[in-house]
Order: C-alpha cells, then structure tokens, then sequence
C-alpha cells in the first residue's frame, strides 16, 4: 500500500464517458464534507458541510469547501444529494446556493426539515425533494438509489450512484449499531443486493478505521446519564450536538427518571429540537420541557439544561458560561457532561471551557472520565464486515484525516480489494472512473474559503497570519511627513504601540536611525512613498528583532507634503 501522495499536474477536461469524482471537502480533515460527480457534462453533488475553525484562525466563523470547481458551470449541476443533517455535510448549503437557488436538494425527511430551518435564516427559499430509503431517482444521467444507514443523527442515508461508465456506493457517516434507539438498521442487505449488482467504486466513511472492534450501542448510554443524574446535587448541564437527537433523547429519559425538568439552550439546540419533535423523531415526556426564561422558578436540584458548545466553541453556550458571559451562572457542585466526542483540532477549545467550568466549582463529566460518548462512525469490525459484504471492486476512503483515510485503506486491502483500484486522494483530486476502473486523473488547487460575519472568501491566509501577530507580538505604527522638493523631514518619526509591553520611551534610540535612513533614501532621488516605507519597516524591524526580541506587525505611514 502506497503511503503517500505524488505531485501531480491539473487534470485535462473530463472524458465525457468517464466519471469524474472530485472531494471538494471531507479528504484529509474531520468535516467540510464534499463530494462532486460529473458525467456527460453534468454535475451531481453529495453532501456540502462545513469545518470549524481552529486557534490559529482568529475571527473565522467557517471554513467552507473551495468552491472554485463550480464557478461558471452551476447550470450543470442536476442536483444536490444530502447523506444527513449534520452540520459537516450540510453547513455549506446555503452558500453553495449563492451561486444558483434552484439547485434541486434530496434528502431525508429530518434533513430537509433542517436545512429549510437553515436556508430560511439565508434568506433563501430553496427546491427540496424528499426521498426515503428503498427510493430511486433520475437526476440527468445519474440513477440513484437510497439505502437506510444507521449513524449518531436519524434518517440517514448511503446513496448508489449508476451511470454508464460505473457504479459507485458513497455510505456517508455510518455505523452498524444493532441495537438502535429508533430501530432503524444499516441495511446490510441492501448493500450486499448492490453488491452483487456490482459495486465499482466504495466512498466509505473512515473517521472510526483505526479503531479495533465494533462502535458501541447509542443505548448504552441511558444508564451511564441515570446513574450520573442520580449523584446531581444542583443543576446539571449537559452539552451536545445541537443535531444529536438520540442523545438528547437520552438526556430527556434519564431526567425524567429523576422527576427533572428540561430546558433546551443554544439557538441552534431549541430550532432542531422543536423540529425534531414536530417530526416525531424526538419523544418528549410530557410536561417535562420547560422555557428558558423559566428555569430560575425551578430549585436547582430539579433542572437539566441540554446545551450547546461540546466542541469548546467560543460563541455557544457553554464556552459563554465558561467565560461568564452567559445568563446561566455556573457554581458549586453544578455537574457539567460533555456528552460527545472531541474533534481532532478542537482539544485546546474544549480543555479551556472544561479548565473554566472547573474553576467555577462544577464538576466535569467528559468521555475520559465515564462512556457518556459512543461515536456515530463505523469501526474497523464493522467497515471489514461492509467490505466483505459488498465486495467492490475499488475502493476510494472518505471522510477523515490522512491517518484515518490509510487505515480504512489496509482494511480494504486486506479484504482482498487490489491494492491498484483503492484510491487515496486529497480535497481536489479528480478520479475518473472509466469502465469501472478508477485511477486519479490530476488534481485541482483548493484552497480554504473563510467565512467572516457577512463575507466570504474575502479573508486569506495572510490576513490571518497578520491576525495572528496583532494577538501575539502586538503592532507597531511609525508616523513621518516630508518635503521631496527640499529633500527634508517635516515632521516625525512617530512611533505608537498596542499589545507591546515595553514602554514607548524604549523606542528613543530607534527615531534618529529612521530619521537618519529616510533622510538618506529622499537626498539620493527617492520619491516613491511605498519605498521610503518600506525603509522605514526594515529599520525598525530589525532593530525590535534584536533589541526586543519580537516580531510585532509595522505599519509605516509616509504623507509628502
């Protein structure tokens, strides 16, 4: 098994009779899952999520995928195919429909009934086609066929995608619980019906591929929350997916079992609650759900509050009751369960919002203290169990870190999969599928696409680098006018400082040197001000570089008068 990946050039136009599979998003990385079909010029699209942004990112709402792929073709595209409700696969959509509001969306009951929620919020009425499993569709040259999966949100499907040039079979995020909450199973037989039908190439989740066994039942859960619930002194609080409707499920069982009232928090927590419940997909014990504002009429002893911000971000609402900065003031001997998983990159987030709870007096429940998690995403046991199943003549790992992508490819391997049809590719490569042999035909450059408040794509890679510096090494602005016609300075340099902790008076030995440079550069014919500021940044920097040890950002400003 190959374990890297060569440079390779831009792949040449697209075959007409081959299809081309092209992750925009999902390769690589945990989220901004996206996968782009094309055949006979035409594009159908699986999934469009988003990514969290990391620490390093400061000031970054979303990371969406490079959409640069579709730009002057969106009349191409015959539809968008949703695996599930999660964010990581449905985040993206309403930008996504920027470029053209009537793309036709499939998807699953519950889905479609979150992402109408979100599209609303966009302003955007969007065209929605609900399928279930067992259902067909043509959507221009593309037959496909839904199969039930099984995962940590209901209603989620695999999609079987036929065209001439081959079949592939994408599971989405998946697991095999054989015990699920709603009784809805992966259908295995459904998968081995297609495997006998034929399966050329496998997209199959591989989050979970380095993890021996099998994923554990969403059921065990319940009796970890009641035995937790029965030592709560005072308030509990329990944080979660805002879209994880077992788990909450579970929440409002284990609370009612202890005569608790409930209380959703978090925008997007009472939005797809209220709609998984207007669904029947979350059942509700009666007169157990109490408002918000209510819960300060309830003794703390009897009140659950079902939150938002397991992954430790900074504006929901538990990173917000960490900080003080909520109107749910956490105390003593309040019990706090962080009742998901961590997300790779999201560590440092969460351990500040635990480290502050903590501080506050609460006492900290998270999954390496007591299995109060069980992933969503199928483990090796159960993806050998698939690949033997449906047997596929290639496969392509999808939805996962470069690791996880590896692992689920010596899976494969070992299952008797030839080592020259598994794929592994990163966000951009086009693999083509020609009579039903796949093979990475190039890649196209992608980049991240950063949404910040109202903008998107406008923030680059340096502008957070230069955000980045503000925060670490503070900023520097040197201030000087001059007279080119009489080659003097009139006025300056002045020198001001914000986030640098030395005086300004330090910078007393540094003016005559600027002064003494600019004056320099002006009486041997300098006249471009972009120049004179650009000596005036070299000046200093070199001189905080040695002096201070520090690598502040400078900004020179330079008026001819």
């Amino acid at each position: 098994m190959k374990t890297f990946l060569p440079e390779i050039g831009k792949p040449r136009k697209a075959d007409p009779e081959a299809l081309r599979i092209v992750a925009l998003g999902g390769l690589g990385e945990v989220g901004r899952n996206m996968t782009v079909f094309e055949y006979h010029g035409k594009l159908l699209i699986v999934d469009a999520g988003v990514l969290f942004p990391e620490e390093e990112q400061p000031g970054v709402d979303l990371i969406l995928p490079d959409l640069t792929y579709l730009e002057g073709r969106y009349d191409q595209i015959v539809g968008l195919v949703l695996t599930h409700g999660h964010e990581d696969h449905i985040g993206a959509v309403p930008y996504l429909l920027r470029g053209r509001e009537d793309i036709p969306i499939l998807g699953s009951r519950l889905t479609l009934a979150l992402i109408e929620a979100k599209l609303k919020e966009h302003r955007i009425k969007g065209v929605t086609r609900v399928v279930s499993e067992g259902d067909t569709d043509q959507l221009g040259p593309f037959d496909v066929e839904f199969v039930a999966v099984n995962h940590s949100i209901p209603d989620a499907l695999a999609v079987m995608i036929r065209t001439g040039a081959g079949s592939v079979l994408h599971t989405g995020d998946f697991k095999m619980d054989q015990l699920p909450l709603d009784g809805r199973i992966t259908d295995l037989r459904a998968f081995a019906r297609l495997g006998e039908e034929g399966v050329d190439l496998f997209l199959t989740d591989s989050t979970n591929a380095e993890v021996p066994g099998f994923t554990a039942h969403e059921k065990d859960i319940k009796s970890v929350l009641v035995n937790l619930f029965g030592q709560a002194q005072r308030r509990i609080i329990v944080a979660s997916f805002a879209s994880h409707v077992h788990r909450v499920q579970q929440v409002l069982e284990a609370a009612n079992e202890h005569g608790r009232k409930v209380a959703f928090v978090g925008r997007s927590m009472v939005r797809n609650m209220k709609i998984a419940q207007d669904l029947g997909y979350l059942d509700v014990p009666p007169g157990i759900l109490i408002d918000m504002k209510k819960v300060d009429d309830y003794p703390d002893d009897q009140v659950v509050l079902m939150s938002t911000g397991s992954q430790g971000e900074p504006m929901a609402a538990l990173s917000r009751m960490a900080n003080r900065n909520h109107r749910v003031e956490v105390g003593e001997d309040d019990m706090v369960i962080l009742a998901s998983s961590l997300i790779p990159g999201n560590e440092n987030a969460v351990f500040r919002v635990i480290n502050g709870l903590m501080k506050l007096g609460a006492k900290v429940v998270h999954k390496g203290s007591a299995k109060i998690h069980v992933s969503g995403h199928a483990s090796a046991g159960e993806l050998l169990y698939c690949y033997n199943i449906v047997r596929p003549a290639g496969v392509m790992p999808v939805h996962g870190e470069w690791r996880h992508l590896l692992a689920n490819a010596e899976l494969a391997e070992q299952t008797g999969v030839p080592e020259e049809n598994i794929i592994l590719a990163e966000n951009g490569y086009a693999v083509d599928l020609v009579d039903g042999k796949p093979h990475v035909a190039g890649a196209y450059p992608t980049q991240d696409l950063f949404v910040d408040g109202s903008t998107v794509g406008a923030i680059t890679e340096a502008d957070l680098k230069d955000r980045l510096t503000l925060a670490g090494e503070g900023f520097v602005s040197v201030f000087m006018a001059v007279d080119l016609s009489r080659r003097q300075i009139v006025a300056g340099p002045e020198i001001h400082t914000r986030g640098v902790a030395e005086d300004q008076t330090v910078f007393a030995s540094i003016s005559p040197k600027i002064e003494a440079a600019v004056l320099e550069a002006i009486r041997n014919g300098t006249k471009d001000r972009h120049q004179l500021q650009q000596i005036i940044r070299r000046t200093i920097g070199r001189w905080i570089s040695s002096k201070l040890r520090r690598q502040p950002m400078i900004v020179p400003m330079v008026v001819v008068v």
